[in-house]
Parts: C-alpha cells; structure tokens; sequence
C-alpha cells in the first residue's frame, strides 16, 4: 500500500554545521520498500545524525544503496515515512530536494559536450571564471572547461561529477560506493577532497564496501543486513560490536 503524498512544498530547513550532535539529518519511521512482491529494506525507526560523514556498510544485495537513495527521492518507500531536518520528504518537491541533498554515483557520469558544459547542467549562467572555480575546488585544473567529458579518466570523471553536485551548494552530497572502480590514488583525492568539504560545513552519507575507507572516513556508520540496520553508532563502538550477525558480516568483509 503506498501512502498519498501530501502537497509539494520547495523549501527546506537548512543544515547548519556545529548543530547538536544528536540532531536528526535524516529519519526512517517505519519504512519498508518492496520491489515485485520482495521485501528489500524494513525500518522500524532510525535517524542518520547531524555529523560530518555517516558511513553505510553492509553486504552486497543488503539495501545499503536503497537506504542511501530514499534521502533524496530517487526511491520512494513504500510505506512509512521519511525525514529531513523533521520535514517529510514526500512533502517536498524532489528537484529542490536534489540541490539541497545532491548524489554522486558508483559510475562516473560525463554527460555530453565539453567539462564546462557538464556543470551548466547544474548552473547554466556558469561563466568562465565559475567553469575554472568550480574546477579547482574539487582539484581539477582550471582550464579544463573546453576539453571534451568523455575524454576525462575515471578519477577526473568522478571529481567533474562531484563539482557539478557541488554547484547546486548543498548541505548533504551521498556518495554511492564512489571510489569502488577508482585506483587507490584517485579514491585518496576523493577520500581527501570529502574530508575538506565537510570540515567547509557539508554532510555527507558515504556507502561504501571497504572496512579501511570506513576507518579513514567515517564518524559513524550504519550496518545494513538483510535489508535492515543491525548496527548503528561511533565507528570503534560498531567496529567492536558483539552482535553475531554483525560480526559475522565485519569479520569476513575483512578477509
């Protein structure tokens, strides 16, 4: 049964950097997402705080990406309801969603034409100093604005994919499994370019399958088992958890 939507709003409270350590960023309250009949994520009640990075690990198929996708609509749930900063989710309209919680995905996207042509998708009044600004903020040069997309490597790809998130100047970027397919010195401009933008003020939600990158990354994390959240806390706290199924699931992601 899906629920009805109440009337769009295109507003948003604001995430302010230095807020309550417990505050709520997003909440789940009883959330269940069924695709063709299956059950593939169930919630009862659950909140990613108001940190810097919340990491979000957990076995293949377990619905870590799911999880990550119903903050900014791009999944819907089923039942139950979705919060952020206390306000419902299918109350708001999901383009102004997205430049307020911006996605960067598994696989680079390059979108046709040149680089500066990609972040006018974002801002399309981007003039050139903005094209060169936009780029050295994510570690790209400058003057790379007229070369085409598809001729950037992977690592470059996925910064240009950061830079045009960037631009809509939001509060919260979630990172779907983002340095999966880069090579270890790439994943580390990443790693290192994440760090700097939240200690500027940003959020970010940062899926990843790799127990290292977590250590590096995180301040807390969520483990998702099986479409649900075994585990949530500080980094160490959940690292050294007790609980069988998450230690089964540590312990050989590990190996």
């Amino acid at each position: 049964m899906f629920r009805r939507s109440a009337p769009e709003v295109d507003w948003l409270p604001v995430a302010v950097s230095g807020g309550p350590a417990d505050a709520e960023l997003f909440s789940f309250d009883e959330v269940v997402v069924e695709r063709g009949g299956r059950r593939v994520l169930a919630i009862d009640r659950q909140a990613i705080l108001h940190v810097g990075v919340t990491a979000i690990v957990g076995p293949s198929g377990s619905g870590k990406s799911t999880l990550l996708r119903l903050c900014n609509r791009l999944e819907a749930p089923t039942t139950g309801t979705v919060r952020y900063l206390g306000t419902d989710l299918a109350a708001v309209d999901p383009l102004a969603l997205r430049r307020r919680v911006a996605m960067v995905f598994q696989q680079p996207v390059a979108l046709e034409g040149t680089v500066a042509d990609n972040l006018r998708q974002a801002d399309r009044f981007l003039d050139g100093p903005g094209v060169a600004a936009a780029l050295d903020r994510v570690g790209l040069p400058g003057d790379l604005g007229d070369r085409p997309a598809d001729d950037l490597s992977g690592g470059e790809r996925q910064r240009l994919g950061l830079a045009r998130s960037l631009l809509t100047d939001p509060d919260v970027v979630l990172l779907d499994e983002v340095t999966s397919s880069l090579d270890p010195t790439n994943a580390a401009r990443i790693e290192a370019l994440v760090a700097q933008l939240v200690d500027e003020g940003l959020h970010a939600v940062w899926v990843t399958h790799d127990l290292d990158q977590l250590r590096r990354v995180a301040d807390r994390v969520l483990v998702v088992i099986d479409g649900a959240v075994a585990a949530h806390g500080p980094v160490d706290a959940v690292l050294a958890s007790p609980e069988p199924a998450v230690r089964a699931f540590l312990d050989g992601a590990a190996t």
